[in-house]
């Protein structure tokens, strides 16, 4: 489904050059097509494919053999022949020079495949889909470095970016090779991903789906959860509603367990504080596919079913269809950039329900970059209620309060929350 198209620099290669230049091995996580073998490949001399049979059979018999190649050394979907990380770990602890090794893989290996995590020898980082400031639609002007530096500087920027141009980017997809396709094309290059996942991927990971369509069933309803704390009985009792005879709870589990070993979910953590002022905290994660793409294909949208409100509801929780993949889209974009900063991402929920905060990232020092999301234009005082409790209670530990929207302008209020349109934040 990877169609050759001009490599474009991504937010992570400016943490893969500083990892590279001084440790040396780095493994790249992430889903299937997203770049990582693009990326991955700018840095390698030497290359090894191993989702090739042949190379695999080779590698395979003699896992040592890879030590001879030029480095630094690329091992693509490592996790394929999962020997080469002790021969990795084994040569670093041998010769620690900075930047030989370089692994990405698409899926977790089975437990016990590897004798050893590699923990201080070979160091992990995540890749997502493209961040919507690494989709080159227009020029950021917000550094999301800086918010989270408590500058608290003038926002300002004005960019010609509205509701439909964020739908666009919605069912256009953050998977590289998939940019700028027709729509035909799209639907069917989306289709074919979630079924692989299915029909190979999962089972690679060592279950077996006897019933494909009932994990597809699941992961629509998981998709129709998408930016909610839905619990996975809810989620379980959507993709089976009038069935007499439900799947196990333990098989459902596992089919989760194996859609994160793919990196296909990518739920967001809730924010655990390091005080006990809010011991009310809601512990469920909020629901995320890899792509919000993938769940407006699972649920069956259009652009314009989105524009229009077709179906208004979304899922177990209730709230918008195009606010909940708005809010997944904007997840998405500041987990890329946050990442780039050493900021954790988390979101807040009483459990209660009565104050919830979007996004709340937390820095190495342990201060916060509290976000809220509206899909709107426009930002009312009704709108900020819960940034202005979450300041009562952190004080001076809060960094930065802003609420990322679908507006033109950026800027500040009176009350010092700023609001910046998506299409203006940047790293």
């Amino acid at each position: 489904m990877i169609r050759h198209v001009e490599y474009v620099r991504r937010v992570l290669d400016d943490e893969l050059d500083l990892l590279l230049s001084a440790l040396p091995a780095v493994l790249i996580d992430g889903a299937k097509a997203i770049g990582k073998t693009s990326t991955a490949r700018k840095r390698a001399t030497s290359t090894i494919l191993l989702d090739s049979k042949a190379v695999r059979e080779a590698v395979s018999a003699d896992p040592t053999a890879i030590l001879t190649r030029e480095r630094p050394i690329l091992l693509d979907e490592w996790q394929k022949v999962p020997e080469v990380w002790d021969v990795v770990r084994r040569a670093v602890d041998d010769d620690r020079s900075p930047g030989q090794f370089l692994f990405t893989g698409s899926a977790s290996p089975a437990i016990g495949a590897t004798s050893h995590t590699g923990a201080g020898r070979i160091t992990r980082v995540r890749m997502r889909p493209l961040a919507f400031s690494e989709r080159d639609l227009a020029v950021p002007t917000v550094s999301l470095t800086q918010l989270l530096a408590g500058s608290r500087a003038p926002l300002e920027g004005h960019v010609d970016f509205g509701l439909a141009n964020y739908v666009d980017e919605i069912m256009g997809s953050g998977f590289p090779g998939l940019r700028g396709l027709p729509d035909r094309l799209l639907r069917g290059e989306l289709d074919s991903y979630l079924r692989n996942a299915v029909d190979r991927d999962i089972p690679d990971q060592g279950l077996s789906v006897r019933r494909p369509n009932v994990l597809l069933d699941w992961l629509r309803a998981y998709a129709a959860a998408t930016g909610s704390t839905a619990s996975y009985t809810q989620i379980l009792d959507a993709a089976t509603a009038g069935w007499s005879r439900k799947p196990a709870r333990s098989t459902t589990t596992a089919y989760r367990d194996a859609l994160q070993h793919i990196w296909l979910l990518d739920p967001l953590p809730s924010w655990s504080p390091l005080g006990n002022e809010l011991a009310r905290l809601s512990q469920t994660p909020t629901h995320h596919l890899a792509d919000p793409a993938l769940a407006a294909r699972l649920l069956g949208l259009t652009r314009e079913s989105l524009l229009d409100g077709s179906g208004a509801t979304l899922g177990p929780q209730q709230g918008t269809l195009l606010g909940r993949l708005f809010e997944s889209l904007v997840t998405l974009s500041v987990r890329v950039l946050a990442q780039r900063a050493e900021a954790s991402v988390a979101h807040l929920r009483t459990r209660n329900g009565d104050h919830e905060i979007d996004l709340i990232l937390t820095t190495t020092t342990g201060k916060i970059l509290a976000i809220e999301i509206k899909l709107s234009n426009t930002v009312s005082d009704h709108d900020v209620r819960h940034l202005a409790w979450l300041r009562s209670i952190y004080g001076d530990l809060i960094l930065d309060r802003v609420i990322i929207n679908t507006g033109p302008i950026a800027y500040r209020r009176p009350d010092g929350i700023g609001v910046i349109p998506l299409a203006l934040l940047g790293p």
